[in-house]
């Protein structure tokens, strides 16, 4: 929508008689004006606050050292406030002003991250409501929505008005503004607008609400303009007023103003992204003094050209938007490159434990005779649509390529499923380790790339064999990591199936009803008995029928025990019944396997995806550590039928590696005390010269050649030698310098025992040439020379 349609936009829908039926159509409009004008606020705030921030002579170094604590990777609005810090640090790059210990610990200064980060973070939540196809019958939603930039809005008007009224202290020069410029802003009325839009919204006056807060983001927006107007004649008054300083009287002064010679050999010197912001300024405005016109003049004349400049009606508004995301995105001190949302670096010593990790997984799945299957990290559309559930919203589509529309893939249990159909294959153990993609609210623990770690048994086996192998390879993954205390929830789909049908839940509702009752380990069942209600048309009778049930968790052997008892009309649900001796088998085997103890028959677990239509079960950790749900997994008997060939059963798990490696990397920097290891590497070759290179390379040689990990380093300090392999936690050291060469002998060193001896070069090649050497070989030999030396 064009600026210049905004105001009677808005004039519109001020004037138009709201109804039930109208008010989510009228929302829409005025939110659409509203987020074009929240755009251009976040836009131009950094930009102004940065000129005060230089004419105030602020050290926003100081003032902002508090957000160091602050984690880019943490909430949405800690990495918008990490954000505004680093479009600061371009827009002041090279300022001399902005150093000084003045006014750092004024709350104007010191809050413009958070006041900046929060509003950039609720303007982005409103925005993406607005998007949300049901934005229009939910008038309520997206009126709290817009409801919560009032706090933001404040606090960002109330911080630039501070600076403003703090440039006019800091400046003889502007000391007649307020009696000479007409629209001074007045506090008081953007306080009164946001009383206003709060008690619009609790009479349920959305469309009145909604509208004020696209008043106050006008306020809020004049108020920048007039505070960039008082720091750019801070900055620059003097010189532009030169002409007409002969007629300059400032407030309570006597005569004329002369002129200072000392200002006038000082030169200001601004950051490099303000300096262009203010040329920009001067050449879009033409700002320009007459001699002998009074300055009263030129500040009435500057501030209407300020107005105009900052009002998104005036064409030039557009420009200044351009110009300022010019300065950010291109200036010569680029900001660091970030990840995007939900992904994550391993580092070295993250890689270590996810390698380790990795191992374990795999050896496990090879031990019950997995074969490895690897498939394309994207898919056609088609083979993900239609299979889970209100989830499939989560997939991420690629744009179309060749005439093919592909997403990647969401799980590894579809793509699977297609191999086996593709490939006509009726029975096959299969293992696969590979990233997934959704593009889910990335928060703690959850990410929208993320590793997955899955066993699937497809072959129609007549018996509950697969299940009950399948969770005992669960348990064994999880005691194998060793992560600590887990319990895994176990429940039967046709089970559940069996009591929405006992209840009297339409078979048309039962996915969406289970994928209600699935969020109870989040949600009191009261919080989920009002959606089934209110948002999914159960009547209040079979809420609480269902209630009866899934709130019941316990034993597997006992609490089935109890929903087999005779008599119950449970019983005569037929899915029900063949779910209750399907699941009698399935913890026999479990008990006979030895992991019974580890798992829980919990009646609320439903598991969202569409293709489950047996036994599901999902792992969660018991720690301190709270990352969620860590692994599931079920029976999915018709996926593979749904590819249009023979229906092969299947049933599968899925380790999320990614909540493993933050358990157990955790564990091992604290719960442990352990250092992560991030090499392999058991031997340095140290060598203390470079003209000795040939001879390292001689000496790591016969290392590699033995199958032994080492690494060579050449410096000329040995200090620098041990303090790396201390770092790296290399065990031994070979150390060799000028002096060794010409003895014919090497330093062999025990670093953990700080311990060393020399032996002939000809012993330690020797040992190395032996068939099949080992490095405990080497290392036994060594530590035994070095007994020997200490005895």
């Amino acid at each position: 929508m064009p600026q210049a349609a905004v105001a009677s936009v808005v004039a519109t829908y001020e004037m138009s008689p709201s109804s039930d039926t109208d008010d989510g159509a009228a929302l829409e409009g005025i939110c659409t004006v509203l987020d074009q004008r929240l755009s251009a606020l976040s836009a131009v705030a950094d930009a102004v606050a940065a000129l005060s921030c230089e004419a105030l002579k602020a050290d926003v170094t100081a003032a902002f050292a508090w957000v160091s604590t602050v984690s880019a990777d943490g909430s949405s609005s800690d990495k918008d406030i990490v954000a505004v810090v680093s479009d600061f640090k371009v827009l002041l790059k090279d300022s001399k002003l902005t150093v000084k210990q003045l006014l750092h610990d004024n709350p104007s200064i010191t809050f413009i991250p958070p006041f900046h980060g929060h509003l950039r973070s609720v303007a982005r939540s409103v925005r993406l409501e607005l998007k949300s196809s049901s934005a229009r019958t939910w008038s309520m939603k997206l009126a709290a929505v817009v409801s919560s930039l009032e706090l933001p809005l404040l606090n960002v008007g109330e911080a630039s008005l501070g600076r403003a009224e703090l440039c006019l202290l800091a400046s003889s020069l502007l000391e007649c503004f307020k009696s000479k410029a007409a629209g001074w802003p007045d506090l008081d009325a953007i306080q009164d607008i946001v009383k206003s839009s709060r008690a619009a919204h609790l009479r349920k006056d959305y469309v009145k609400a909604v509208n004020d807060v696209c008043d106050l983001c006008d306020l809020v927006r004049k108020s920048l303009s007039w505070e960039a107007l008082t720091a750019f004649v801070s900055l620059e008054g003097s010189e532009l007023l030169e002409k007409s300083r002969g007629t300059f009287k400032a407030e309570g002064s006597e005569g004329n103003a002369k002129p200072d010679k000392k200002r006038e050999k000082k030169k200001k010197i601004t950051g490099k992204g303000t300096t262009d912001l203010i040329q920009f300024i001067k050449e879009e405005l033409q700002l320009e003094t007459t001699e002998g016109v009074e300055i009263s003049t030129s500040v009435e004349k500057w501030a209407q050209g300020f107005l105009s400049l900052f009002d998104p009606n005036d064409p030039r508004f557009e420009s200044l938007l351009d110009k300022v995301k010019e300065i950010v995105d291109s200036n010569e001190s680029r900001r660091l490159p970030k990840l995007p949302k939900g992904t994550r670096d391993f580092a070295k010593e993250q890689m270590a434990v996810r390698d380790k990790a990795f191992k374990t997984i795999t050896d496990v799945f090879k031990r019950h005779g997995a074969m490895a299957l690897d498939t394309p990290a994207f898919e056609l559309r088609e083979t993900l649509m239609g299979k889970y559930g209100e989830d499939s919203k989560l997939v991420y589509d690629l744009a179309d390529q060749g005439g093919e529309l592909c997403s990647l893939r969401y799980d590894l249990t579809v793509p699977f499923a297609r191999y086996v159909a593709m490939n006509g294959i009726t029975s096959m153990k299969r293992y696969q380790i590979g990233k997934v993609h959704r593009r889910d609210n990335p928060s703690k623990g959850r990410y929208r790339e993320f590793y997955q770690c899955d066993f699937d048994i497809a072959g129609d086996y007549k018996t509950v064999a697969p299940d009950s192998e399948v969770v005992k390879i669960l348990t064994e993954l999880l005691d194998e990591l060793n992560i600590g205390d887990y319990e895994i929830k176990l429940n039967h789909r046709k089970l559940l199936d069996g009591i929405l049908n006992f209840c009297g839940v339409p078979t048309e509702k039962f996915r969406t009803i289970c994928s209600s009752i699935d969020k109870l380990d989040k949600l009191s069942f009261e919080q989920i008995k009002r959606e089934m209600v209110d948002e999914k048309g159960l009547d209040v009778e079979t809420a609480n029928k269902i209630g009866t049930f899934v709130k019941q968790r316990g034993r597997p052997l006992e609490l089935l025990a109890e929903l087999q008892q005779g008599g119950s009309e449970f019983l005569e649900e037929d899915p029900a019944f063949s779910a209750l001796n399907e699941m009698d088998m399935l913890f026999k085997c479990l008990e006979s396997a030895g992991c019974i103890d580890k798992v829980v028959l919990d009646l609320s677990l439903a598991r969202g995806l569409d293709y489950y239509t047996g036994v599901i079960f999902e792992a969660v950790f018991k720690g301190a550590t709270q990352v969620g749900s860590i692994a599931a997994g079920g029976r999915y008997d018709d996926l593979i039928g749904m590819f249009g060939t023979k229906k092969v059963p299947a049933v599968g798990v899925s380790l999320g590696i990614e909540r493993v490696f933050t358990i157990m990397e955790q564990q091992l920097q604290k719960d442990q005390n352990q250092a992560i290891r991030a090499t392999e590497t058991q031997i340095q070759v140290s060598v203390l010269s470079a003209d000795l290179l040939p001879l390292a390379f001689k000496l790591a040689s016969a290392c590699w050649n033995a199958r032994i990990s080492a690494e060579y380093m050449v410096h000329k300090q040995i200090m620098k030698h041990i303090n790396r392999a201390i770092e790296l936690r290399i065990p031994f050291m070979v150390i060799a310098g000028k002096d060794e060469i010409e003895k014919g002998v090497v330093k062999l060193k025990d670093v953990v025992a700080n311990k060393e001896e020399e032996v002939p070069s000809s012993d330690f090649f020797k040992a190395l040439k032996r068939e099949e050497v080992t490095l405990s070989d080497f290392a036994e030999e060594l530590i035994a020379r070095l007994r020997s030396m200490s005895s």
